[in-house]
Parts: structure tokens; sequence; C-alpha cells
């Protein structure tokens, strides 16, 4: 094994804020699950062993990843049985850890989409020595529910305070989960020491480190580049640009059939297999799964658009992610977040704007959320059906598996499998014994 850190990557949760999608970790974007792109993202950056932090659902998935990953990077899997927060979770690798002589661990989450510059700057920051512990600092200019820094001119960190709440913050910097710490066994020894204690919330973590700094050196490792964590469903739509704006010119399989007169602008990938149809428009960044067709006068622009969906004639998606077998057709998806085999039948629409121009809000485990973004539209789960001339208010989410009836207007979230549909009364009357020419 390298002198390189042991990564700790949590990947478990319980992902209760992320309904009605499933398995955030393990999203898939561009042909490749999350933690598929992330692991290539570490070992690039030099790390070479990791232990994968799973939950009891989500570990077959997990090694299905594994199994057919091969970037050089030797990971195993220990299951946080109970989602009770990030101490408990690393202290799920602690006899791994003790096996292994309590080598140096470099702690992040997978959910935590950042550009390649700052697992590298870590490791520069690693390798000076300066420190007992590297822990990042994202600079925010609004109230951010995390854990914030309290950092001298020196860049040492003497404090973290986990979700101060707003005007308490004794900076602008939040920590990003992206840490490395070379005493590992005293940093699982503070945890245990804390729960040993009957330590009351769920920052055991935190406090850990807090309780470190107080004796040894933490040094803030600043990155101010892009970092978008997924913890809610409408974060999809965050790291689903982020992705498209990696491509670079058309990227287009010689397997993809373009028929007729389709219009191509920007930053494209169209993936074997996909079918473009006479009058379709494609605009990138944007990427077509294998598959895939778009049909006579369709429009895709600033999308994904996954394997074997259809979008089908004069059907538009704007800023939307679709996952595999979405069936469109005469529909219009704004700012959305479809999973697979979602049906959206003929004449539905997302909207996605306020009358008031707002940002939109929507509701998580009973609390109504500012999603921070002016456009937001449905958040679909797997196998929804949506019936004909159907719309949803923005930030609406439809569970895995519901039906909406035809000409109904979704106003307030649908649960998994359940049929919600809007009464109509028909009425005949009398002929009037006219007949027209």
């Amino acid at each position: 094994m390298s002198n390189n850190p042991t990564m700790v990557i949590l990947a478990g949760g319980a992902n209760s804020r992320f309904w009605p999608l499933r398995e955030k970790s393990l999203y898939p974007f561009m042909g490749e699950t999350l933690l598929e792109k992330q692991l290539k993202v570490y070992h690039a950056a030099g790390f070479d062993h990791a232990i994968i932090i799973a939950n009891p659902d989500n570990r077959p998935l997990i090694e299905s990843v594994l199994g057919g990953l091969n970037v050089g990077m030797d990971a195993g899997i220990v299951v946080q049985r109970e989602p009770l927060g990030m101490g408990h979770a690393i202290m799920q690798a602690a006899p791994l850890l003790e096996g292994m002589g309590y080598p140096p661990v470099y702690i992040c989450q997978v959910n935590d989409v950042v550009e390649p510059d700052l697992h590298e700057d870590l490791m520069m920051a690693y390798r000076s020595g300066r420190a007992v512990s590297y822990v990042t600092g994202y600079q925010v200019e609004s109230y951010f529910p995390g854990g914030y820094l309290s950092v001298e001119s020196d860049g040492r960190i003497t404090g973290i305070i986990e979700k101060p709440g707003a005007g308490n913050e004794p900076s602008d910097l939040v920590s990003v989960v992206a840490h490395i710490h070379t005493d590992s066994r005293q940093l699982l020894q503070r945890i245990q020491a804390l729960y040993d204690a009957k330590h009351p919330r769920d920052d055991h973590y935190e406090m850990a480190m807090a309780a470190m700094m107080e004796a040894t050196r933490f040094e803030c490792v600043r990155y101010d580049g892009e970092w978008y964590p997924i913890k809610y469903p409408w974060h999809v739509l965050n790291v689903m640009k982020f992705y498209l704006s990696k491509i670079e010119g058309q990227q287009i399989h010689p397997d993809a059939k373009i028929n007729g007169q389709v219009s191509i602008t920007g930053d494209v990938m169209i993936e074997a297999g996909a079918r473009l149809f006479h009058g379709a428009a494609v605009v990138g960044p944007a990427y077509i799964g294998p598959g895939a067709i778009i049909g006579n006068g369709a429009l895709v622009r600033e999308s994904m658009v996954g394997p074997k969906c259809m979008v089908g004639h004069v059907s538009e998606v704007a800023r939307s992610y679709l996952g595999q077998n979405v069936n469109l057709h005469r529909a219009v998806v704004l700012d959305s977040v479809f999973e697979d085999y979602v049906n959206f039948s003929a004449g539905c629409i997302t909207a996605n704007l306020r009358i008031d121009h707002g940002t939109v809000k929507s509701t998580v485990k009973g609390d109504r959320l500012d999603s921070g973004r002016d456009k937001l539209g449905a958040m679909v789960g797997v196998g929804a059906f949506i019936g004909i001339q159907s719309g949803t208010m923005p930030g609406i989410k439809i569970g895995a598996g519901a039906e909406i009836g035809p000409f109904t207007n979704v106003t307030e979230d649908v649960r998994e499998g359940e049929r919600f549909y809007v009464p109509q009364e028909a009425r005949r009357v009398e002929a009037t014994g006219k007949v027209q020419p």
C-alpha cells in the first residue's frame, strides 16, 4: 500500500430527503453511476485504497459497481445498519483501519461533487506535513445548514460549529466533507468517547474534531471551485449541469442514426443506437443516451436523456433529467427530474415558474423548503404514469408507481402507488334535432 491516505467514502445514509428519487450515491449520469465517476476522480488524484460505507439496501448495488469497475483502486465495503450520523458511519470502518495500523484517512462523501482540483490541493497540503488534519473550507454568501469553521490568519482552524443558525456563524467558511486526518487512531478514539458519554446530538464527528483542534493543528484548505452536494431531489439538476459542462464538441457515435434534417448545436454527446428524426433539434450542452429516440419536431436542450427514452413528436425537454425508458408524446418537460419508466402522456406539462417569479418551494418531510431555484418543475419516481392533458405545479413530487388521472392539475405531492384523479362529470343534453348540412 502507498503512503497516500486511505479513503473513507460515505455512501450510505437514509436518502429520506431525496424522495421520490432513489440512491443519490448511485445516481446515473451519462452512463455511469455517481460512485463510478467519483472513484475515477479519486484514483486520478492519487488515492489507491478506499473503504466505502454502504447501507443495507445499497450494498449489493455498490458491490455490482465495484465488480465492473477497473480503475486500479482497491475498495472494500462496510455497512452502516442504521442512519445514525456521520460519526457512526465512520466508526463502522474502525476495525478495518485498526487492522491496517491506523493509516491516514481521507473522509469524503460520494454525493459531494467537486472539481478534481480540490482532491489534488488536499493531497498537496497533506504532503507538506504542516498539520495533523486538513479540512476543506468553502466560502458562502448566505447561510448554509452545515459546519462552520473558525480560522486564524495563518490558516489554523480553531473551531467548528455544526448548523449554528443564521446570524450566529463564526465565519463565512463552511466545511465541505473532504478532510484528511493523519492521526486516524485519535479521531476514532475521540468519536467513540462521545458515544460512550452518550452525547445527545448526531454531530459526534464534528465534536471529535473540535476536541482535537485544542491540542493539534488543523489547517484550512480553501476551495473556491464548483461544489454541488446532492441532498434534495432538485440537486440532481445541479450535478447534471456540472457533468454536461464537461462535454467538448459534438460526439456523435457512428451507430447513432440521424434521419432527415436534424439541428444539432453546441456541445452534444449522442450514444450508440440513438435515433433522431426529421425536424428534431438538440441544443447543447446535452446528452442523448443509447437507444433513445428524439421524434419529429422534438426539442432537447441543456438536458440528459437516458437510455431507450422516447421523446415523442413535438415534445420539449429543457434543462431536465430523464432516466431510462421514459416516454413522452407531445409533452413539455421543464427543469424536472424523471426517473426510469415514467410515462408522461400527450399534452402533459410541468410548470416551472411561479407567477410572482419567486424561488420555488417544495415539501420535504413535512417542511416547506426553498429550493433556491427560480425555475423548478416536477420530480417523478420510477414507473409513475401521468395521464393525458395533465400538469404539475412547480416543485411537485410524484412517488414511484403513482398514477395521475387525465386532465389533472397536480398541486400537491403524490405518494408511491397512489392514484390521484380529479373527479369529472359528463353530461348529455337533449339533441335539438337539427342536423348541420
